[in-house]
């Protein structure tokens, strides 16, 4: 794995690195949630079984991260920090493949806002916060319904920002996946049942 800090109008964002063994098949990039860096145990598990399926792998730490801060900026402040980093991974030749943006929680819902126009190949949404808990009417669906690329949402069945049978109605009528798995919000029950979910799915847009 390698480590590169990517220069943003915000500060610099950090890039952790890993490469596949053989040819790469695709590029996943994986954002972070507000309340850690990219170093979760779903990011880490998808990371490393993407990673031995092909794809090189990048998390990316946002700008308010690797400044030590503690409480992440507005979402439009997320979404120009990766665009900046996706324009310079763009610029520098580091995207092979098809490239998925991905991320956990609010770094999910960033690649969902930011797929359309930046070009993503396909969109994984890991714990996606459908709304904060107890407030289903503030729906964030509109950000899930507006992917108009191959959508895969990992949802714990004890969720508390939804729960897979809330997001499933969310996308009525929209192509995207949804993928129950064991846990809450965090992810931490089965990281290796999310792994296995996201590289079956990962296999449909770049098969041998």
């Amino acid at each position: 794995m390698t480590t590169q800090d990517v220069p943003t109008p915000l500060g610099p964002a950090r890039v952790h690195r890993s490469e596949p063994d053989g040819d790469v098949r695709g590029t996943l990039l994986l954002g972070h949630g507000a309340g850690a860096g990219s170093g979760t145990a779903d990011l880490l598990a998808v990371a490393d079984a993407a990673c031995a399926a092909g794809w090189a792998v990048l998390r990316v730490d946002q700008p308010w991260v690797v400044a030590g801060r503690r409480i992440a900026p507005a979402p439009a402040r997320l979404d120009e920090g990766w665009t900046a980093v996706l324009a310079q991974l763009r610029a520098d030749g580091r995207l092979t493949g098809p490239v998925v943006f991905g991320g956990r929680s609010a770094g999910a819902r960033v690649a969902c806002r930011t797929a359309v126009s930046l070009d993503a190949a396909g969109v994984l949404a890991l714990a996606f916060p459908l709304h904060p808990p107890g407030k289903p009417e503030k729906s964030r669906a509109d950000e899930l319904r507006q992917v108009e690329v191959p959508l895969l949402v990992v949802q714990g069945e004890g969720d508390a920002f939804g729960r897979p049978a809330e997001v499933a109605a969310a996308l009525a009528g929209h192509p995207g996946r949804v993928q129950a798995v064991l846990g809450d919000h965090g992810l931490k029950k089965d990281p290796a049942a999310v792994a296995t979910a996201v590289v079956g799915w990962l296999r449909t847009l770049a098969p041998t």
